[in-house]
């Protein structure tokens, strides 16, 4: 499936926990996670214990401090592998209403702005048909990121948004 190792110092220094799987709390590992290796897959790491707080989507390669993710924090809880990353196919249908409704747009590509290219600007609920999608509050693949999987989202809490603002979004794809 994949490998991820969580270190707690910078660098890939102090105590350590390799990873393979799904794993809902992490807290007896590690108390604190500043640097975090990702051998191989695409996981998405979580602020808090069961798979809630902060998302934060990483591909393999190095990350030598929490700023190299994006973190808010230093808190690593649970964190486990994306599926659906492989393939040719993406499809991503977002709606300006809850419960799909209102204007809707259909993406099969990223987009550095939702507004720029599509005139959106709030997407209240979301349909993914194909692939797996990483959503961000800002801009510019900025800001907080949600993760979302095959189905459908019938309102911006669903994916763990507190607000319907979707700046920008893009594919998930195995390197």
């Amino acid at each position: 499936m994949g490998k991820i190792t969580f270190f707690e110092e910078k660098k890939f220094q102090g105590r350590c926990y390799n990873c393979s799987s799904d794993c809902a709390d992490l807290h007896t590992y590690f108390s604190l996670c500043n640097s975090i290796r990702v051998e191989s897959g695409v996981w998405v790491i979580y602020e808090k214990p069961n798979y809630k707080g902060f998302q934060y989507i990483l591909s393999p390669g190095e990350y030598a401090d929490s700023q190299q993710w994006m973190a808010f924090s230093e808190n690593v809880k649970s964190c486990r592998p994306i599926k659906n990353t492989y393939g040719s196919a993406w499809k991503l249908r977002l709606y300006e209403r809850p419960d799909f409704g209102g204007k809707m747009v259909e993406c099969s590509d990223d987009c550095p702005s939702v507004y720029d290219t599509y005139k959106l600007r709030e997407a209240y609920s979301c349909v993914v048909t194909d692939g797996a999608w990483v959503l961000y509050d800002l801009p510019n693949y900025r800001g907080h990121q949600y993760l979302l999987e095959r189905g459908e989202y019938r309102q911006h809490g669903d994916w763990g948004a507190a607000l319907p603002g979707v700046g920008s979004f893009r594919r998930i794809t195995e390197f």
